[in-house]
């Protein structure tokens, strides 16, 4: 389904999925059942739970936002050089949410006058229907193609429908929200997304003092619990359960050995759980968890190998003033 707006329109990708396996219906029965429970961060983002990200990257504690932003605001003349603006292109932003920081990108860009195409991704039609509001004000020549998918069916859904050089973002260190192997792999499927004139600017949040970052997941205002709350609440509403939010509360720690953040949420007490969508009750100990989240923090030298593994090499590294963020530019290498 299409909507045109000017020469704005949006692609729903979405309904595709219903009767695959990657619903949230089949997740919450999977991960419920397991030991130690778990549920996957990606149904974090129906409508509130994109709201309440927004307002977790304005807190003082998310430092990552800030970070990438000041790289991007000092170092975008360099990045786009170093991209090569002087043949046409599409820009890819992956998980594009309110393209907060891409439009530092987009607005140097227009004012260069580079002939390109933005084309966001994003898993919420809502959300991607406000940033194309936002567009359509702020630049309304910019042509936008906005795909409601996920990543590789959006991408392949571009590479047949609309087949042009790629630059491909995945900012705001998203990577980290996989295992460190399922990582590898991501970077490695997108390889083969990708053509050897295209190339990905990869967002990473690097190691640094622990309680720092601890703090960029556990904030003092409690919207990162609010935040992870908000997940039960949409399986609450969605699946017709009967979670007790107030008898979940949320806990973040650091494992310095692995290098990640991870984030839970713990049942206060013994108590039952009852899913009317999976006619299904789960049981839950007092103070058992359900792991939500993982965050990885990188070094450059982990980037390196495992860009070097999936077929790409480091053209570019672009760092923050404290070295607590990278943006990396890789090239796929010709097979």
């Amino acid at each position: 389904m299409t909507q045109p707006t000017t020469n704005k329109s949006l692609v729903n990708l979405l309904p595709q999925l219903v009767s695959t396996d990657n619903g949230l219906a089949q997740d919450v029965r999977q991960g419920l059942s397991q030991n130690p429970k778990k549920l996957s961060s990606r149904f974090f983002y129906d409508a509130k739970g994109s709201q309440l990200f927004q307002q977790i990257m304005e807190l003082p504690e998310y430092y990552l936002t800030k970070l990438e932003h000041q790289i991007l605001s000092r170092q975008r003349k360099e990045i786009l050089y170093a991209i090569d603006t002087a043949t046409p292109f599409q820009l890819v932003d992956l998980g594009a949410g309110d393209a907060y920081k891409t439009k530092l990108l987009l607005s140097e860009l227009v004012a260069s006058k580079v002939d390109f195409s933005y084309v966001p991704l994003d898993i919420s039609e809502d959300q991607l229907n406000l940033l194309l509001e936002d567009l359509h004000h702020r630049w309304p020549q910019l042509p936008v193609t906005a795909l409601a998918a996920e990543y590789f069916q959006g991408l392949a859904w571009l590479n047949q429908e609309k087949p042009q050089r790629k630059v491909v973002l995945f900012l705001g260190s998203n990577i980290g929200n996989f295992h460190l192997q399922e990582a590898q792999e991501f970077l490695c499927t997108l390889r083969k997304s990708l053509n050897p004139h295209d190339s990905l600017l990869l967002g990473l949040d690097l190691r640094k003092d622990p309680e720092k970052m601890r703090r960029a997941y556990a904030d003092a205002a409690g919207v990162t619990s609010a935040f992870n709350l908000n997940l039960l609440h949409r399986i609450n509403k969605e699946l017709h359960a009967d979670f007790d939010l107030d008898q979940f509360q949320h806990f973040a720690e650091y494992d310095p050995l692995e290098g990640t953040m991870r984030s839970f949420l713990i049942s206060r007490k013994a108590q039952q759980v009852h899913i009317g969508a999976l006619n299904e009750t789960f049981e839950f100990e007092a103070w058992e968890a359900i792991h939500t989240e993982n965050s990885y923090k990188f070094s450059l030298r982990q980037v390196e190998e495992m860009a070097q593994a999936c077929g790409y090499r480091v053209q570019d590294v672009y760092t923050d003033a404290s070295h607590g963020f990278a943006d990396v530019l890789l090239r796929p290498v010709e097979s």
